[in-house]
């Protein structure tokens, strides 16, 4: 990922835990009541993230690399286009991502 803009932290541990296989980290860099929503299948906390990540996300091999980055009006919310590469889903898309703190609190993947 050299030569990315630079990332929250957040979203760099989404992404280099997905990368790696690391479901630990991965639902660690969710806040406790965090929510993804996925084209409206709605996962809330760090049970609901691992059950997302179990089968769509790490369980099937998923690979992220960032491929656009747009930050909006909240300097706690951006957008980060990623391609998605594994054994699920294969295809670039935006997500939305809002922190706080050092955490994940809302993803929002949605059809572009």
């Amino acid at each position: 990922m050299d030569g990315e803009p630079l990332l929250p932290t957040a979203l760099r541990t989404f992404i280099d835990a997905t990368n790696a296989g690391d479901s630990d980290a991965f639902v660690a860099a969710f806040t406790e009541d965090a929510v993804l929503d996925d084209w409206g299948r709605v996962f809330r906390g760090h049970a609901g993230i691992a059950d997302w990540n179990r089968t769509d996300n790490i369980g099937v091999g998923s690979q992220f690399e960032v491929v656009g980055l747009e930050r909006t009006a909240d300097p706690h919310r951006l957008v980060a286009t990623l391609r998605v590469t594994g054994g699920g889903y294969n295809g670039t898309g935006p997500i939305t991502f809002e922190f706080r703190g050092d955490r994940i609190a809302r993803v929002e993947i949605a059809p572009a």
